[in-house]
Order: structure tokens, then C-alpha cells, then sequence
């Protein structure tokens, strides 16, 4: 690990999260500086700066490494490496918060007060061991029984994702097969492949995290996952470069790389236009589902980047749960089928970890339980700081947690204590 590599990973997520968490999240500068130290002490050295009149934040290391990020409105903040234009020139109509009800709006009409005073005590006795819980959504039966949050944040709040784009990004790329634009057995995918093995990776093993490819998910300096995400042009072509080192289908590796690889095939799908992909995103997703605290970030070059950088708010991610809970319908529009949602909440065909479906984590497929407290059938989106979207549908339960918990959040006994009071 050079000392270059590592200022440039603590200058650019610095930057990157800055200026998402002001211009995005609403936080302020302490807040800010509290969220990035809590991945390194070394926080303490980086200065961070912003320009509100330009919608910028910057960061430095001792002087070393300086990075800038960029707010644009509608496609939220990205890195200023190379030539960003085309995100200039992107043009986005805000979504109208709808009033009607949830999950035709944002109106929660449903809430049960003992419901509520409970789930609010869990929020409060997890800020009280440090977990940082900022919203704990609960729905059942289609409705939002329960919505609590820490304090400084409120119902409207867009809070990062992290991972749980990486379940977006599959809904996305669902939707496209649901509107037969790609095939689940398609292979071939990608120009650079053409000439080798790779061109044998289909579309289904890059969605169950077993293509085989080498890509290294460590976040430390250097690393393929810190690269990609925060100090280079396109975030995906670090995976499209990986070798394969597996057969498709025959090892589970969990890869920010390979959700990238989805995000650049949709982008490619749609006709490789920025303009194009975000007028999707916003005409097939949400503005049916009325997500109107939402906001998907592109990389510098102007692809989604999918394993990482989307935020909404607690209703809003819980509309992507309730799509899912619902096989693939909800507000009257049917995003996915219910044959891809079957399969995308089933075990993979890997010879290491079955528990694993179309970018969203499963409870059972495998030796034991990854919930042992959470009935069998639950699956979730799931992100750094114990992010989660669980989908429980024996229950007809999702339960939303977004938070910022630098050690890991107990979510099988959490969750399990907020179901057992649905019963």
C-alpha cells in the first residue's frame, strides 16, 4: 500500500460522501466529519471544504491527493475526474411528493400509536448502545404501521444505501428482461469479452455473484473495490478488465465489480446515453412508485453506480421492498415478473454459498440460517453500516433499518424483536 493510494482513497470518499451527505442528507459539517471518521482515525487529517454557491465539496490529505465532488440536481453528487459534460447536461423535473397515501405517496395514514411507541423505543435503545439507527420503517400487510427516527433526522430524510443498490441495480435490470430487452441465459455481454472466455459469463451468473471473475472486494488502498469507487473515470471498467478465474456459475464472490458490470449493462442497453439512462430511471421507477427522496448517483463517465450510491428515504426504499413482497407489482405498474422475483429470492447454484440471489442476500439455501432469529423465507438488500430492506413473505412483512453503525448491528435479534411485535 503506497502513501499516494491511500490519500487518494480518504481525499475521494471524503469528497464523494461530503458532498452527498450536505447536498443529499441535509447534515452538517460535524455530522459529516463524524460519518467518514468513523471507517478511519485518518479522518482527523483530512480537511474538507465546501462551495454551496457552486454546490461543491472538497477534500485533502495533509495537502496530499485533492479531490472534488460535484452536486447536480436530480442525479446528486459525483467525483470531478476527467471530462463530466454529459452530467451537465443532464435535465431532470423534480418528482412532486404525492400526498396520497403510502405507497401511492408519502402520507402515512396508517401508523399504529403502540406500534410506533415501541418501534421509538428500539431507536432510542439502539442510539443508546451507539448503533446510530436513524429510521426504523415497519410495513405489514401493505401498510406503514411504524416510523421512528433518531434524532436530527425525519420522515423525508434520503439516507445512503450502500450495498443496497446492488438489489436496485437487479430490479432494474429485471425490469429490462420483464420488457424483453435482455435475457436471463444471455451471454456475450460485453465488447471487451468477445475475444476470450469471458464472453461465456451470462447474465444470470453476474446477477448471482458467481461469474467467476477476479476482482478483489477488499476495502484497503489500492484494492479493486476502493478504485472503483473512489478515485477513477468509470467505475466499472475495473471489473471489465478482471480476468475470469472461475467457470461462470461454479463460485459465489461477492463483488461491487460485478454489480458495476450490471449498472454498465443496462447503461449500454438503454443506448449508452446519460440522458437516456437517467429519463429511464426516473419515467420505469420513480416516478410511478412516487419516490420523490430518491436519488441514484452516475460515476464521472455518467453510469449508475450500482453497488453503491443510491439514496432514499425510509418510505421510499420501503416501496422497493413492497415491489418485491408484492412479486413484482405495486401503484397499478408491473416492474418485474413474478417468475424473475421467484428466482431472484432463490439459493444460487454455487459450490460455496448458495444464500445468495439476484443481488439480494437469502436467510436459508445453505448449511444454517444467516438470520437464525428470522423466519426462513426472509431475504434483504443489504449495505455497509448494517443497512437493510428486509423482505419477510410469510409475514407480508418489510422492515427498513438505515443507520451508521461503525461495529455490526445485531440485525437478526433486532429485526426479530421488531416482528415478534407484530404478533
Amino acid at each position: 500500500m503506497s502513501l499516494g493510494s491511500a490519500a487518494d482513497v480518504a481525499t475521494g470518499l471524503g469528497a464523494k460522501i461530503a458532498c452527498s451527505a450536505r447536498y443529499i442528507t441535509g447534515l452538517d459539517e460535524d455530522q459529516v466529519m463524524a460519518d467518514l471518521a468513523s471507517y478511519s482515525p485518518a479522518y482527523a487529517l483530512v480537511e474538507v471544504a465546501y462551495d454551496d454557491d457552486r454546490k461543491k465539496a472538497y477534500a485533502n490529505l495533509l495537502g496530499l491527493s485533492p479531490m472534488s465532488a460535484t452536486f447536480r440536481d436530480g442525479i446528486g453528487c459525483t467525483l470531478d475526474i476527467g471530462n463530466t459534460k454529459a452530467l451537465d447536461a443532464v435535465n431532470i423535473a423534480a418528482i412532486a411528493a404525492s400526498e396520497e397515501a403510502w405507497p401511492l405517496g408519502s402520507e402515512l395514514t396508517d401508523i399504529d400509536t403502540e406500534l410506533q411507541a415501541k418501534v421509538a423505543a428500539i431507536v432510542a435503545e439502539d442510539n443508546a448502545q451507539g448503533f446510530q439507527t436513524r429510521s426504523l420503517l415497519v410495513v405489514k400487510n401493505g401498510k406503514v404501521m411504524a416510523y421512528a427516527t433518531g434524532e436530527g433526522f425525519e420522515q423525508h430524510t434520503p439516507h445512503l444505501g450502500w450495498s443496497m443498490g446492488k438489489s436496485v441495480t437487479a430490479m432494474m435490470v429485471g425490469n429490462l428482461i420483464h420488457q424483453k430487452q435482455l435475457e436471463l441465459n444471455e451471454n456475450n455481454l460485453f465488447e471487451a469479452w468477445q475475444q476470450d472466455d469471458r464472453r461465456e459469463i451470462d447474465l444470470e451468473s453476474l446477477l448471482q455473484m458467481s461469474s467467476g471473475l477476479d476482482f478483489d472486494e477488499t476495502y484497503a488502498p489500492g484494492s479493486d473495490s476502493t478504485r472503483m469507487l473512489f478515485y477513477t473515470y468509470s467505475a466499472s471498467d475495473i471489473a471489465m478488465q478482471s480476468p475470469l478465474i472461475y467457470s461462470p456459475g461454479e463460485h459465489f464472490s461477492y463483488s461491487s465489480g460485478t454489480t458495476n458490470l450490471l449498472s454498465r449493462l443496462v447503461y449500454e442497453t438503454l443506448g449508452g446515453n446519460v440522458q437516456q439512462q437517467i429519463d429511464y430511471l426516473y419515467e420505469q421507477w420513480f416516478e410511478p412508485l412516487n419516490m420523490a427522496q430518491s436519488t441514484f448517483e452516475p460515476d464521472p463517465s455518467g453510469v449508475l453506480v450500482g453497488s453503491s450510491y443510491i439514496y432514499a428515504s425510509a418510505p421510499d426504499w420501503a416501496k422497493l421492498g413492497q415491489v418485491m413482497l408484492n412479486g413484482g407489482a405495486l401503484n397499478g405498474t408491473r416492474f418485474l415478473s413474478e417468475d424473475w422475483v421467484a428466482k431472484a429470492q432463490s439459493p444460487n447454484v454455487s459450490n460455496n454459498d448458495p444464500r445468495y440471489g439476484y443481488q439480494f442476500w437469502l436467510n436459508a439455501g445453505g448449511d444454517e440460517l444467516r438470520w437464525p432469529e428470522l423466519p426462513d423465507d426472509a431475504y434483504a438488500m443489504s449495505g455497509n453500516r448494517s443497512q437493510v430492506v428486509m423482505m419477510i413473505p410469510s409475514q407480508d412483512v418489510v422492515i427498513v433499518r438505515l443507520g451508521w453503525s461503525a461495529d455490526p448491528y445485531p440485525t437478526s435479534r433486532k429485526l426479530a424483536q421488531v416482528l415478534s411485535l407484530l404478533n
